[in-house]
């Protein structure tokens, strides 16, 4: 590491040709909800406190332990977004959006902050890619959404994933369940805090990743043995549509998520390439959010968020990642100050006809230019001189294959547009 300053702890920098990557991860994600017919939606980076601790829930790691939470100078507490779905449902609620034509279906990319320990594929400032389809509970829906999920990994390569799936029940499956998992956790042997987290929300400790707490809830019994006749009927659909769309999962049990939200389907993207950081995506239902978040109509909804970071890892660790994309198509070598001034004007036209350009800046020599040209990844290099200026010529050489020949100055942008073809 050098200089005065370094980037606060678990925040990485993305810069070419890794950005490059980053880029095409994110967009070929959303890509994939474009495709499903969501539009897109940006939200605020930091919210009402209140919002999180409401819709995530206060007994979850991430409001207990994980917010970036502060007052501004009005003393109001706001926190940095930790995740998506609540400032979404917000949005709903504040601009009516649950009046208009439902569902409401909106996705969405960019930072959000947790503080957790760092580590490879757990930062504090994490980049995601979520939708939400907000105001129909159809089991159609649930399979359509993950699908979307599913459908991004592929374009981009990706397949040693695996997609884990189950049902966290409704309102009539959850009292039973809760009241069985309680008699479980109170005959253990549980620290303060736990039991307490037993008391509140006995969920949370099935999702506690301490190795002994695993250990000890190893037998704790399914939600799933105690879903509803309707939940039950909801998450067999949810399965056969998932079959009619070519999507391959896992039923797994003992599946919980991180946030109070949940219920009915919920489920995980995992890739065992990235070691104890495997969940590379989720989501689920969360029937009871628009209600509990202040809406006068209760609206179910359904959503994901991939973590773009955690793709990124999967991908290099199959191989895939590494694209390197070209910074430009074509890379002007000017040599001397007359010559840099004819190709100044010749890349702003080109520009303007839709092509990336770049030049040599300062006093670079035709070898050192040419070098910068191969770095550039650019597919032609113009290389003019005083000969070629005073013909108002310019030499163009395909870096592709050697090939070069001179083309008219006053014919460049038809010529190198033909060229690239």
């Amino acid at each position: 590491m050098s200089g005065a300053f370094q980037a606060p702890r678990g925040i990485p920098d993305y810069f070419p040709p890794n950005s490059a990557d980053f880029r095409k991860v994110r967009d070929t994600l959303t890509d994939a909800a474009r495709r499903a017919g969501y539009g897109h939606i940006e939200l605020p980076i930091f919210e009402d406190t209140a919002l999180f601790a409401r819709g995530v829930g206060e007994s979850t790691d991430v409001v207990s332990k994980e917010m970036y939470t502060f007052n501004d100078r009005g003393d109001r507490s706001v926190t940095l977004r930790p995740e998506g779905t609540a400032g979404v449902v917000r949005a709903v609620i504040q601009h009516g959006l649950d009046r208009g034509q439902l569902p409401v279906k909106v996705c969405y990319a960019g930072p959000f902050f947790r503080y957790e320990k760092p580590q490879t594929g757990r930062y504090r400032q994490l980049q995601q890619v979520g939708v939400e389809a907000i105001g129909v509970d159809d089991p159609a829906l649930d399979a359509e959404v993950v699908a979307v999920a599913d459908e991004g990994y592929k374009r981009l390569g990706l397949s040693g994933y695996r997609l884990e799936i189950t049902s966290l029940g409704d309102d009539a499956s959850r009292p039973r369940y809760r009241e069985a998992l309680q008699d479980f956790l109170f005959k253990l042997d549980l620290d303060e805090a736990t039991r307490k987290r037993a008391e509140i929300n006995p969920l949370r400790v099935l999702d506690d990743k301490r190795p002994e707490i695993k250990e000890a809830t190893a037998n704790a019994p399914l939600l799933i043995d105690y879903l509803s006749d309707e939940a039950k009927a909801h998450f067999d659909l949810v399965l056969a549509n998932l079959d009619r769309l070519g999507v391959a999962y896992e039923i797994n049990p003992r599946l919980v998520r991180g946030l109070d939200y949940y219920t009915k389907t919920t489920f995980e993207f995992v890739h065992d390439g990235l070691g104890a950081q495997s969940g590379i995506g989720g989501g689920g239902r969360y029937d009871g959010l628009m209600r509990q978040l202040g809406a006068k109509q209760d609206l179910s909804g359904i959503g994901f968020g991939i973590g773009v970071d955690r793709t990124m890892l999967a991908l290099e660790a199959e191989g895939v990642a590494g694209t390197q994309a070209a910074r430009c198509q074509v890379f002007g070598v000017p040599l001397g100050a007359d010559a840099k001034a004819e190709l100044v004007g010749v890349a702003g036209a080109l520009r303007a006809a839709g092509l990336s350009v770049d030049l040599a800046y300062g006093d670079r020599g035709l070898k050192g230019a040419m070098k910068a040209a191969d770095r550039s990844g650019a597919r032609l290099a113009l290389v003019l001189g005083e000969n070629e200026l005073a013909e108002r010529q310019v030499e163009v050489k395909d870096l592709s294959n050697g090939e070069q020949h001179r083309i008219s100055l006053d014919d460049v942008v038809v010529e190198v547009t033909r060229l690239l073809g």
